[in-house]
């Protein structure tokens, strides 16, 4: 996967922080975005981060998910 490209939820991730449902568990499994950032280096120095690939949901919306948790959308 790379940066730029779309990007689908596959496993139930349940998140606190969605701005339409905050304070409450929310379940991205299904939702579809783009893939913002991979996190691997931080100021040059190679990080190994839990939940490395940044996804943004439109708006301003956007969670840090594992590898196992999305998958390429069509």
């Amino acid at each position: 996967m790379q940066v730029g490209d779309r990007v689908r939820v596959k496993s139930s991730v349940v998140v606190f922080h969605h701005p339409e449902h905050r304070n409450e568990p929310y379940d991205l499994k299904g939702l579809e975005g783009e893939l913002s950032s991979i996190l691997v280096d931080w100021n040059g120095k190679t990080v190994g981060t839990n939940y490395p690939f940044q996804v943004k949901f439109g708006g301003q919306f956007k969670a840090h998910l594992r590898d196992s948790e999305i998958e390429l959308a069509n």
